[in-house]
């Protein structure tokens, strides 16, 4: 997973609804990437909504399913 990663989903109110995955350094030698959900309606200060960490196959998994089930695309950084 190329990082910083961006999936973006738009809302009805023109807003959108955003997950990144950052790489999270790990003490442990795992590969951890940080995942970041949250909303942006502009001009407003984006919101966190849940931020967690998981190694790198959780994360790729999860992104897989947000694609598919979830209607995020891949997008530049919002903000």
């Amino acid at each position: 997973m190329p990082s910083p990663f961006w999936l973006v989903r738009p809302r009805s109110d023109g807003g959108s609804d955003y997950v990144s995955f950052l790489p999270a350094p790990g003490g442990s030698g795992a590969h951890l990437v940080e995942i970041r959900e949250g909303s942006h309606l502009p001009p407003q200060m984006p919101l966190l909504k849940r931020r967690q960490r998981l190694r790198a196959e959780e994360a790729e998994a999860c992104r897989r399913r947000l694609q598919l089930e979830g209607g995020y695309r891949r997008s530049d950084p919002l903000f």
